[in-house]
């Protein structure tokens, strides 16, 4: 154990690291060198707890959690990274505040911060508004550190907006990282992120948009596949094109699960909501149209019946390398015959791959963990190593 992490801790002192006393808002706006330092830290918090070690950090504080919309694995991966590193976790209930009184973002914000040193956020129903928010918000605790009125300027997670969701896709990059042996492993590896027929409609475009906005940064062969009428934000699609060519790497644009799936090393079958449609659900959410939403859903399930055939199933996945790729998926899954008569994968390859899906879960609280070291510690490998060094048990 001791070993491994001394690895990680001298590969991060090697690394300038520019997280500290800044948000994570979407994966694109940090630096290689810091995605690095998370999945390194992130590393050394799994091997310490495996090896039932505490990584406490704080002393004190809260970590404050904004959860707009519903959550299991992030909800309570964010909590579990609060706890090993001595936080309290404490969650903003909307309905309980006075938001519902009037109180404004900005007002909000402070009110909440006072002894905070992390607020995670998720917002991502109202495409154009999630990301925003974070951003509102954060611009709101500035203005009352600079003046005062906070000792301290907390930090925000995006734990999934409208745009990206970061703490997902590190989780999924560092599953590839394991499978493969290293980030430098994953050069030339052909992912497919494919969207998947669901029997619901108006899922986020935040995980495939994660995955290709951070995948395109490691050389990959990046395949975003979805039926005509499906695609996700145009700036982001335009952002992995570039990050491609900036890497070596590949990115393609189809229309067909097959295509992407072919000679696949791996395979990220998911349904998403068109952006278009996310558009006109945004302004119906906004005016409280009870009636247009139902239109609106009755006509995208309709839609989305046209392409059942967009299904994970054992054909599909003898077209990937060797017939054996990596099957992905940030969970839960539509699962045939289990979960819904019609879905996303089939019964028998989720069932295959389901103990993987679980292991890609089980890095987000480390993750989270490592993003929130990172934006607080301004020495991280110093810190890193005196935590290794106390070498304190979790239990007695």
């Amino acid at each position: 154990m001791s070993k491994f992490i001394h690895e990680k801790i001298e590969l991060l002192q090697q690394l300038r690291t520019a997280l500290y006393n800044r948000d994570f808002l979407l994966t694109w706006e940090q630096a290689d060198e810091d995605l690095n330092a998370v999945t390194l830290v992130a590393e050394s918090f799994k091997e310490l707890h495996k090896a039932g070690i505490s990584f406490r950090t704080f002393e004190t504080g809260l970590a404050i959690s904004i959860f707009r919309d519903n959550s299991t694995r992030t909800r309570f991966s964010f909590a579990s990274a609060a706890n090993a590193l001595g936080l309290t976790l404490s969650d903003l209930d909307e309905e309980k505040s006075q938001i519902a009184h009037g109180e404004t973002v900005r007002e909000t914000a402070t009110m909440i911060s006072f002894l905070a040193e992390i607020v995670g956020i998720r917002d991502d129903m109202f495409l154009g508004e999630g990301n925003k928010y974070m951003r509102e918000f954060g611009a709101a605790i500035q203005e009352s550190y600079e003046q005062g009125i906070l000792h301290q300027r907390p930090n925000i997670v995006n734990l999934q907006c409208d745009i990206d969701h970061p703490t997902q896709a590190l989780a999924d990059l560092m599953q590839l990282k394991n499978t493969f042996g290293s980030l430098e492993n994953l050069r030339g590896k052909k992912i497919a992120m494919t969207w998947a027929y669901s029997p619901s409609y108006g899922k986020p475009l935040s995980v495939p948009q994660g995955i290709i906005g951070l995948m395109s940064r490691f050389g990959m062969d990046v395949s975003l596949a979805y039926p005509e009428g499906y695609g996700l934000i145009p700036e982001v699609i335009e952002l992995a094109k570039r990050q491609s060519v900036q890497h070596n790497g590949k990115f393609e644009v189809v229309n067909s699960m097959d295509e992407a799936f072919e000679n696949a090393d791996i395979v990220y079958p998911k349904s998403w909501a068109p952006y278009h449609v996310m558009q006109r659900r945004t302004v119906l959410l906004n005016n409280s149209d009870k009636a247009g939403l139902k239109e609106l859903e009755k006509e995208c399930l309709a839609n989305n019946a046209k392409f059942k055939n967009w299904e994970c199933d054992e054909q599909k996945m003898k077209l990937t390398k060797n017939g054996e790729a990596l099957y992905m998926h940030c969970l839960p899954a539509d699962i045939s015959d289990v979960s819904c008569t019609e879905g996303e994968v089939s019964r028998k390859v989720f069932e295959k791959y389901r103990l993987g899906t679980y292991t890609e879960a089980s890095y987000k609280p480390f993750v989270i963990a490592a993003m929130m070291f990172l934006m607080r510690m301004q020495h991280p490998a110093e810190k890193l190593q005196a935590i290794v060094n106390r070498n304190q048990k979790r239990s007695v």
